[in-house]
This record gives structure tokens, sequence and C-alpha cells, in this order.
């Protein structure tokens, strides 16, 4: 399976906690951003496509009209009719039902929100710029437009978030129908105005590994599949195209700080907005090659975080030397005497009650 990722690094407002690559305002320059994204593009005219992502950043400030020039001008480059899967993030604040009936009519057939919270307090305090109205109405909107593939993105650990206010979280958006949730415990990064003051009702990592817990008991509890560490699903509804980084395929990056993995080679853009515009074909960086054992190293945590699936040794014998693939071998079932991984014939999986260090076991496999 091979994948398209398009980055829109544009936001109304950073929020407090979010270290990806994206600019507050510069809504101005959408329009260039938009023909250097068609430019790009035209780097990879007529290759095919099974899945399409585009995340941020906010996509949903492109508002329809844009939106709608830029999958047009991708579908004469592209032809991504074929497409089985085509998501769209987009915020609450500016999702309206005019972006919603475009990216619809454009080939979207899933949705992303960026909920994160449906308490008010939470929001404020992470620096989010919608209502936990806005964002229902958001779910309901994209539901009543015609969307029946809708995922929501919440975070554990948020300041004064406690079990009673997430759990509430949880039962809206169960009762407003989203049948794909993922769930991240909040991470302080580095250069984010998290890290420059702690607050004193910012939960600790205890709290976070008891919500965790409790997020999982409830999903699955009603319907929900734990199919990735931090991806739960109604059946039918997972995200295949983040499955397909997962499972260690391919896929090509557009825009500013977008990566790409096609044919054992890796490369990212650079972060670097004015350069993207002035010329888009040439702000590549780190590009490399990668060796055997890294690359069957790190094949191997991205599908261990596939819970159910796991990874397959026997899947790896016409890629890899026979002797990169026992080396790999021999360190899973080191591990699994350690109980660190579980093993059933070829097949190694990540024991439910290690994905909260998981983390540390994927270091222990990439040295």
């Amino acid at each position: 399976m091979q994948g398209l990722y398009i980055h829109i690094p544009f936001c109304v407002r950073k929020c407090n906690y979010c270290d990806f690559f994206s600019l507050a305002g510069r809504l101005d320059l959408l329009d260039a951003y938009i023909n250097s994204i068609l430019g790009e593009a035209s780097k990879y005219a007529g290759m095919p496509f099974e899945t399409f992502y585009m995340g941020g950043g906010t996509p949903s400030l492109l508002g329809a009209g844009r939106l709608t020039a830029l999958i047009d001008g991708l579908n004469q480059i592209f032809d991504l009719h074929g497409l089985f899967e085509s998501s769209i993030e987009v915020n609450p604040d500016s999702a309206d039902v005019p972006l919603l009936k475009a990216a619809l009519q454009s080939g979207f057939n899933r949705i992303s929100i960026g909920v994160q919270s449906m308490n008010d307090a939470e929001l404020r305090k992470s620096g989010r710029v919608h209502t936990a109205d806005q964002a229902k109405n958001c779910i309901e909107n994209a539901l009543k437009c015609g969307f029946n593939n809708v995922s929501a993105d919440i975070i554990i650990g948020l300041p004064g978030q406690t079990e009673y206010s997430l759990r509430e979280t949880l039962h809206i958006l169960l009762e407003e129908g989203v049948n794909h949730i993922s769930a991240y415990c909040l991470s302080i990064e580095e250069g984010t105005p998290f890290a420059t003051k702690i607050t004193d009702d910012m939960p600790d990592d205890d709290f976070q590994a008891e919500m965790y817990q409790m997020v999982e008991q409830v999903l699955t509890g009603s319907g929900f599949a734990h199919y990735e560490i931090s991806n739960f699903a109604r059946p039918g509804f997972q995200c295949m195209h983040n499955i397909n980084y997962w499972r260690g395929g391919d896929y090509i990056g557009l825009g500013v700080a977008a990566a790409s993995h096609l044919n054992r080679k890796r490369w990212k853009n650079a972060s670097d907005l004015e350069a993207y515009l002035i010329d888009p074909l040439k702000i590549e960086i780190e590009y490399d090659v990668l060796a055997s054992l890294q690359k069957i190293s790190e094949e191997t945590i991205l599908k261990l975080r596939l819970l159910t699936e796991g990874v397959d040794l026997s899947a790896f014998q016409n890629r890899y030397d026979t002797i990169v693939i026992d080396n790999l071998m021999r360190r899973l079932d080191a591990m699994v005497e350690e109980g660190k991984l579980v093993r059933r014939e070829l097949n190694y999986l990540l024991p439910d009650e290690k994905v909260l260090i998981s983390n540390r076991i994927f270091a222990e496999i990439l040295d």
C-alpha cells in the first residue's frame, strides 16, 4: 500500500503542548502555499496512491474554496479517484458546514476532529481556540453532511483534568457517534509553553497511566478495538493510512516539514516556509538509505505498535538476509524471556501490561 500525506502548517494559535511544525497566523500565504504544494506534487506525477491524509496544523483553515482548488489540482496530477481512504484533519472552530461539504464533494470519506477535551476549562488551559459546544456541533455537522467515518483526538493529562471530566469527554463522544478515537498522553516537549511553566493542576505520570487504562476499559467495553497504542476504533473504522505507516509501507509527504519513505529511502522537507514558497523542489533534507539492520529494527518497532498484529518475522524473509533476521530473532526472543514481549510462533506482540512502557522496549530494540 502507498499513501500520500499533505501537511498544512497554518494555525490560528499554537496550542500550549504543541511541538509540531505549525505557524500561527500567516493565513495570507495560503494561496501561495497551495501553488507550492501542486508544484512539489508534479515531481511525483502519475504515482498511484491507496490512501490520502491531509494533516497539520489546521487543514480546515483552507476553507471550502481553497480546499476544492487544491484537490482539483492534485487530481490533475495524480488522479485520486482510486483512493479507498481519504482523511482530513479539522478543528471545530474552523470546520464550518461549507468546508465539510466541500471536503466530502472533493472525495474525503474520513474526518479527524481535534477535540482534545469536552471540558471548556481544560481547553482554555491547553490553548485551544474552540469550545466544547463547538466540538459537539462539529461532530454533528460532519455526520449530517454525510461523513460516516468520524474520528476524534483527545488528550490524557491536560491541566485540571479529572477522572470525571475525562469520562464525560468519552461519554459525549460515544453518544455523538464517533467511531474512532485517538487518545494521546500529554507529553511536555521542550520549547512549548507547558515546558516553561508546569502548573499546580498538571496531572502526574501515575494519573496518566490510570486514565489511559480507564480510557481503554471504557472504549473496549463500548465495542471499540484497541488496535494501536493510542488508537481505538469500531470494527472497520481503523485508520488505514496510519496503519500503512506502522506496517512500514511507502508514503510520499508534500509540504513544509513533511516526511516521506519510499523504496527503503527516507527523507524530510525542511521546516522553512519561505524557502518552500520560493521553490518547493529544493528544500529536501535528511535524505538517507536505511541499512538492513536499522530498517528491520525500525519496521519491527512500528509493527509492534499494532497491538493485535505485532510483527511476523516470516514477512521479512523475502526482503532481508537470513543473518539480519536471525539477529533480530535472537534479540526479540531474549525480550520474550524477560517478559517484555510475547511470542506466538514467528509472531511477536507487545503485551497489554507493557504498553505504558513501550518506549523503553522500543529503545532496547533499536540498541
